[in-house]
């Protein structure tokens, strides 16, 4: 029998401790053993809940304890998750974690501490919730060469651009019915700002380019600045707004990621993923574009992930599941200023002074529009020439479009 402990008892934590006693039979037949909860670290007490018994308050008691291989870490954050994780791992234990903050910032320290012992740090579920995209990556498509990854990787901000499309709505109400609807944070900073999706498009990048790229130097446009003439201008070029999170190769050994909201074809499969959905596109030399589409977030959706972790975890528990990538040279990330593509800009400014800056472009109007204003799609440039080429306009909003 495999014996594990949770670390957090919240909705994730809940939600694997449910997964895991209803499918008790099932788990244990993948496994090709019993897996059963000793420990639930928690600093609340639970009356009544069906792990009550489980509840403990002191992390050296599962440190400590010889019985207990696998650590199941759905704290979130990057402080006591980390030392938890790190201790766990010292002390001979495997760890699986939804914690998509630690595994960008420190994932790479932990799986070299991991490798050391031949344990294994699995993350699954820190990237897409319940959709399988890690193993996919690092098994079905490891003959590719991966040249770039990118998609709807934040729930909340897709729900809130959904609303606003289909409904009509403004920002600031989509938003709040995002957090009605308990899709949303009371404070929605990591999701509006595009912070929560750089973090998983920096660990695709790790997993797809094998170099580690640093969260911090990911540029991370939200979607605060999408407004209703936005959408409607997008409407008649035949797109939708998304936020998209973006890797790809910029050369034979550099590479770099963004974040930033893009307007996409209804012609693409990305443009109908709507709500609190995700769709992640890969795209390899060998195989071309293939996507992975479903429920990003959500409690039982992500403890799928987590659970299918620990059934990996136990099945390997002396042979280390590969998932690594290296150190990055100096050099290795690039500027995404410099990533070319067309361009949706709406700006406040004249006729003349757009022919002075684009000889050619798309205008773009609808009923209702600003009369101050202009709204077009441009030819390819990078961010950096795009910025100066509109310099002299007072721009209200400016998009790339993903062909």
């Amino acid at each position: 029998m495999a014996k594990i402990a949770i670390c957090g008892y919240g909705t994730v934590g809940s939600g694997v401790a449910e997964v895991i006693a209803e499918n008790s039979d099932s788990i244990a037949r993948n496994a090709a053993e019993e897996v059963s909860i000793k420990y639930i670290l928690d600093l609340r007490e639970f009356p009544g809940d069906p792990f009550e018994n489980c509840i403990i308050h002191d992390f050296s008691i599962i440190e400590n304890d010889p019985e207990i291989s696998i650590v199941v870490e759905t704290m979130g954050g990057t402080g006591i998750a980390y030392d938890f994780t790190k201790r766990a791992l010292l002390s001979g234990k495997s760890v699986v974690t939804s914690n998509k903050e630690l595994v960008a910032t420190k994932g790479h320290e932990l799986i070299a501490i991991a490798k050391e012992r031949n344990l294994n740090y699995l993350f699954e579920a820190s990237v897409g919730g319940g959709i399988p995209i890690i193993r996919p990556i690092t098994q079905c498509l490891t003959a590719n060469r991966i040249d770039e990854v990118y998609g709807i990787l934040n729930g909340t901000t897709n729900y809130i651009l959904t609303e606003m499309i289909r409904n009509n709505a403004s920002f600031e109400d989509a938003l709040h019915q995002a957090q009605a609807n308990g899709y949303a944070e009371k404070d929605p900073t990591a999701d509006i700002e595009g912070i929560d999706a750089a973090r998983k498009i920096c660990i695709l990048s790790d997993l797809c380019f094998g170099k580690h790229v640093n969260p911090a130097e990911i540029k991370a446009q939200g979607i605060a600045g999408v407004t209703s003439a936005d959408v409607e201008y997008a409407k008649r070029l035949n797109c939708k707004i998304k936020l998209l999170g973006r890797g790809l190769r910029t050369g034979a050994d550099t590479a770099t990621a963004y974040v930033a909201p893009h307007l996409v074809s209804n012609s693409s499969l990305l443009s109908n993923v709507d709500g609190v959905m995700n769709g992640i596109v890969v795209h390899g030399n060998a195989l071309g574009n293939t996507m992975f589409y479903g429920a990003g977030a959500g409690k039982r959706p992500t403890a799928s992930a987590v659970v299918a972790d620990v059934i990996d975890a136990v099945k390997h528990v002396r042979a280390r599941k590969y998932l690594d990538w290296d150190d990055a040279p100096a050099g290795y990330f690039t500027d995404s200023s410099y990533v070319s593509s067309r361009w949706y800009i709406r700006a406040a400014t004249s006729l003349q002074q757009i022919g002075w800056a684009f000889e050619k472009v798309n205008f773009v109007t609808y009923p209702g529009a600003a009369s101050d204003e202009y709204a077009f799609e441009t030819d390819y440039f990078d961010e950096s020439t795009v910025l100066k080429l509109t310099g002299g306009m007072k721009l209200r909003s400016i998009f790339r479009v993903l062909d």
